[in-house]
């Protein structure tokens, strides 16, 4: 079914964009109200007629992160404040200015009325791919993670968790000197959720996406790109709790 939805939307996805990027789709209200719905996550990046420069690269980089995940599009609101004024209309129902340029907006669940807005720096991919994963749970990859501890992630929370962890220790001996510098991450997130509980995720979270915000070299700041991207892997494979009625 999903193949068919992306099969009818060959032609937004390839022929309508200002630029050519591959598995984007130029969207006007028309095809927002019509495409939207029939995906989990779509984030548009609204933005000027041509887009240019270091914001549009960061764009293109993000959308070809998505590609592999079949519930989520990427897609651009191009609006122009002259002439026709091409989707003036999409600007004022999403209450975006052109001062703003480029303004990222994700919609999630086929909602296409109260869309969530990305508050951090246009510049940085990793950024709002985060935004994107935190708040579709939808999961694509991120830098800094294991494909192998992803996947004993919800064994973790949902059996012995101290036989989890030591799979998770054996399994970094066999691991490159690149990737041990994560497993060792995810192995001491393991330990500290033991120790302290599980509710030492959203507290670590909030201490290390608040230290990103201060002056930091690239080094540094990839580092901590890396660990938040694997506590939100933990933060997402965590089973939500039954309410009971």
């Amino acid at each position: 079914m999903k193949f068919y939805i992306i099969a009818t939307l060959f032609f937004f996805i390839t022929g309508t964009t200002t630029e050519n990027i591959k598995g984007s789709v130029a969207f006007n209200k028309n095809t927002l109200e019509k495409i939207v719905p029939k995906f989990k996550a779509v984030l548009i990046k609204f933005d000027e007629s041509y887009p240019y420069g270091e914001k549009q690269d960061v764009f293109k980089k993000v959308t070809e992160a998505c590609l592999s995940q079949l519930e989520i599009l990427t897609g651009e609101v191009h609006i122009s404040d002259y002439g026709e004024k091409d989707n003036a209309d999409l600007g004022e129902i999403y209450s975006v200015k052109k001062e703003d340029f480029p303004v990222y907006k994700l919609f999630l669940n086929g909602n296409i009325h109260d869309p969530l807005t990305y508050t951090g720096n246009t510049k940085s991919v990793e950024g709002i791919k985060q935004f994107m994963v935190e708040n579709s749970g939808l999961w694509f990859g991120l830098p800094g993670c294991l494909e192998k501890y992803d996947k004993i992630i919800l064994d973790f929370f949902t059996s012995d968790r101290s036989i989890v962890l030591n799979q998770a220790r054996e399994i970094k001996k066999e691991l490159s000197k690149e990737e041990k510098v994560s497993a060792a991450f995810y192995i001491k997130i393991m330990e500290k959720i033991i120790e302290k509980g599980d509710e030492f995720i959203e507290i670590e979270l909030k201490r290390l996406k608040k230290l990103s915000e201060g002056k930091l070299s690239e080094a540094k700041k990839q580092q901590l790109e890396n660990r938040v991207s694997i506590l939100t892997s933990f933060k997402l494979n965590k089973p939500k709790e039954k309410v009971e009625l």
